[in-house]
């Protein structure tokens, strides 16, 4: 189970303090949120913010590029310390070639799949990726309310993972708490993006470990 604070709920005007609250907590990594005001409404932070937190978390660094040209900002955003990048299934006919190339440059692969659309458009890509990435809210915003039809979604993952014998995560992003992440770890997911209901705790060491407490017991209804 990996618990991944997302950057976006943090204060921007205090990024590596941010960033250091999450090292000093036990997540396994640091979400970050890459926007561009095309892909999805509204601008977030390139790679320089990347390079930033870098220096101060020293863990694994998870870039979701919601990016209509994902491909420019692939190689700033291994320079500045991914370690892994997910881009989106709606991209088309762009993903394997994203994908390839992601996996050329020695990092993680991760595909995000949007609310609206139907999972079986990520199946032809599940022996290629590492990560699945379940939006469980539409992507562009943070605080959202999540949304609960996307957890056959996850299901319907966690059974392909199964019947392929394969091995990628189940990544959740999106109004994810206490009582949603229970529901999430149920249907099989294994990597939990939460923001506002981390970075909103002052302190975020026994906000991360309260959320996994009370994932643990879920995710073991799978075994």
């Amino acid at each position: 189970m990996i618990i991944a604070p997302s950057l976006l709920a943090s204060d921007f005007g205090r990024f590596a303090h941010e960033a250091a609250r999450v090292q000093r907590s036990s997540a396994e990594w640091l979400h970050l949120d890459i926007m561009d005001g095309h892909f999805v409404p509204n601008i977030s932070f390139g790679p320089e913010v990347a390079k930033a937190v870098r220096k101060v978390f020293r863990r694994h660094l998870d870039v979701h590029l919601m990016c209509s040209k994902p491909e420019i900002l692939l190689e700033p955003f291994v320079k500045a310390g991914a370690d892994s990048m997910t881009i989106h299934v709606e991209l088309g006919d762009l993903v394997n070639p994203l994908l390839w190339r992601i996996r050329s440059m020695g990092k993680q692969v991760g595909l995000a799949v949007n609310p609206p659309t139907n999972i079986d458009a990520v199946k032809p890509y599940l022996a290629q990726v590492d990560l699945v990435l379940v939006m469980t809210v539409n992507p562009g915003f943070g605080g959202q309310s999540f949304i609960e039809e996307c957890v056959p979604k996850i299901q319907r993952l966690e059974a392909w993972r199964r019947e392929m014998g394969l091995k990628f995560r189940i990544q959740v992003d999106g109004g994810i708490n206490d009582i949603t992440g229970r529901e999430c770890a149920r249907a099989g997911a294994n990597v939990f993006v939460a923001g506002t209901h981390l970075f909103g705790k002052r302190n975020m060491g026994q906000a991360v470990q309260r959320l996994r407490e009370r994932l643990i017991p879920a995710a073991q209804e799978l075994l």
